[in-house]
């Protein structure tokens, strides 16, 4: 006798399919960042930090977890299947005005984002300093002060990158740093190393800068993507002047200025064009050639 096939059991067990499916991804992307490696960048002591005497820790701030007290700084690599992978990495640099570190929002979040995406991922957590007595933001000298040590570490962390980078299966050649805010003072840092071997070979820059901008543009610069939003006055101020003076040495920066979404965007969904930045960074790096396997 021939079987019979009930049409809703054949339904029943392909939504079980794509239900197991969608767990074996989620298995793999749990798995990848639960073993994520993390590596101190620097063979001994941070240079500018050996009598520093506080040490990282994480808090909860009203967009996630924030890092503070860092005096060690790491990056965690954020590796997809070596089947998935595009050969390109990325340095992802959170903000917190150099007293706290985004490591959700600006950070985690990202990094598994591009980990999905076939893009190895590595979260920096440079140093910082503490806050000021009695709270609040620290003053512009400080933060000034501040940004070279996390500007240091971020060129340390490309060269970590780039001498792991066979270990991590990405392409010496193509890793990049996304900075968000003070990150994004780190990204365009390292972006100006004087040492060019030393320069990533793109940035971005999100809502971030120098506030006095770009004091020298030398030769040999990378690519670099920028965004931010117009009701945002810091962004405003310190990645659209990062795009002027870009422009003005004949460089051409792609830059977005979504129409809102405020301060620190980062990954958070609020109904703006913002909530798509990510996805305007990843177009830029597809028309780049950097999302195909290298």
């Amino acid at each position: 006798m021939a079987a019979t096939i009930d049409r809703n059991e054949v339904t029943s067990v392909r939504s079980r399919f794509a239900w197991l499916g969608g767990i074996a991804a989620a298995m793999w992307i749990v798995a990848s960042c639960v073993s994520a490696q993390t590596v101190k960048i620097w063979p001994r002591i941070a240079p500018g930090s050996e009598h520093w005497t506080y040490h990282a820790k994480t808090v909860k701030g009203p967009n996630g977890a924030q890092v503070i007290d860092v005096s060690t700084p790491t990056i965690t690599a954020f590796l997809p299947p070596r089947d998935k992978a595009t050969g390109t990495g990325v340095i992802v640099a959170p903000g917190g005005a150099f007293i706290a570190l985004e490591i959700d929002l600006e950070g985690r979040e990202v990094a598994r984002w591009l980990q999905v995406h076939g893009i190895a991922a590595f979260l920096l957590q440079y140093r910082l300093m503490q806050p000021p007595p009695g709270g609040g933001f620290p003053s512009m000298r400080a933060m000034d002060a501040a940004s070279k040590l996390a500007i240091a570490d971020g060129i340390q962390a490309m060269k970590a990158v780039r001498e792991h980078a066979k270990q991590w299966g990405v392409d010496p050649h193509r890793i990049g740093i996304v900075g968000f805010s003070a990150g994004g003072t780190v990204a365009t840092g390292v972006m100006m190393s004087g040492d060019a071997s030393a320069r990533p070979d793109f940035v971005g820059d999100i809502y971030g800068g120098p506030f006095g901008g770009l004091k020298t543009v030398p030769a040999g610069l990378p690519p670099v993507f920028l965004a931010w939003a117009q009701d945002d006055q810091i962004g405003t101020h310190t990645a659209l002047k990062v795009f002027v003076d870009l422009s003005a040495h004949g460089y051409t920066p792609e830059a977005h200025a979504f129409y809102a979404g405020h301060h620190a965007f980062g990954m958070k969904k609020q109904g703006t064009t913002s909530d798509h930045w990510i996805d305007e960074f990843y177009w830029w790096l597809q028309a780049r050639g950097l999302t195909r396997r290298g």
